[in-house]
């Protein structure tokens, strides 16, 4: 008996020392730089679909909610971001990456103020924190502009340097994907750079007969290299998260 007692102690022991890791979920709000795409607008791909991908799924659950087109405004006035917070579980993940939509002067049913965007970002901010989620927020893509000298062009100055005001003000984990997908496009160049978007020309593709040449969505090449950044930033500031991300198994 007393080995059977001695092999029961050590697996109670064992069971303490190495604790069940719940399930948690990640939610993604934001745009359509990040969004789940319908198969017609392929090759368009939002950097949300791959991201799912870099994750033990008994682990992490990923909840894309993000939507093309939305602002902050329109995210809350649709009722998208309450049905988000009304299944946000203690623990988990709010990531939040708007810009493109908010800065929208001529289409008046997106557009917000800048006073407006960080309120709304705010909004997101407390309501997260209300469930014991865990805010994290995102500056929008850059997109795809360079100057005469080769070199790439902000696009988002106000609306990024707003989401940095608000994550310092609220104290709340911040990655700069502005600044990181800026300096990508520097290495990759004018020319090869356009690999990372949308762009193929007449005939190219079935979706696109007469072409397309798109400098804010993603290829299915940006969309994952923006999200292996957004990972890697990721791990960064929450090492644990690192024990959530899918092991491949060598042969």
């Amino acid at each position: 008996m007393k080995p059977l007692h001695f092999l029961f102690c050590s697996l109670v022991l064992f069971s303490f020392a190495l604790p069940v890791k719940n399930k948690i979920t990640i939610w993604m709000c934001g745009d359509s730089t990040m969004s789940i795409k319908e198969t017609k607008a392929y090759p368009e791909t939002g950097w949300g679909m791959p991201f799912a991908y870099f994750w033990d799924t008994s682990l992490v659950k990923i909840e894309n909610k993000a939507k093309n087109g939305r602002s902050t405004k329109t995210f809350i006035s649709e009722g998208i971001w309450q049905s988000v917070i009304d299944n946000v579980n203690e623990g988990d993940y709010v990531f939040i990456e708007f810009g493109h939509n908010d800065e929208s002067k001529e289409k008046k049913e997106r557009y917000t103020t800048l006073d407006e965007y960080k309120a709304n970002l705010v909004k997101f901010i407390s309501e997260s924190r209300s469930k014991k989620a865990i805010p994290i927020l995102f500056t929008p893509v850059s997109r795809r502009k360079f100057d005469s000298t080769g070199h790439t062009m902000e696009t988002h100055k106000d609306y990024s340097a707003a989401v940095r005001e608000v994550a310092l003000s609220q104290n709340v984990p911040f990655i700069d994907l502005d600044k990181k997908t800026m300096e990508m496009y520097d290495n990759f160049g004018v020319e090869t750079s356009k690999l990372l978007f949308l762009q193929v020309k007449p005939g190219e593709h079935p979706n696109y007969p007469d072409g397309k040449e798109d400098n804010t969505h993603y290829s299915e090449l940006g969309a994952r290299l923006v999200a292996q950044m957004a990972l890697s930033e990721l791990k960064n500031l929450f090492p644990d998260l690192t024990e959530r991300v899918i092991k491949l198994i060598k042969k």
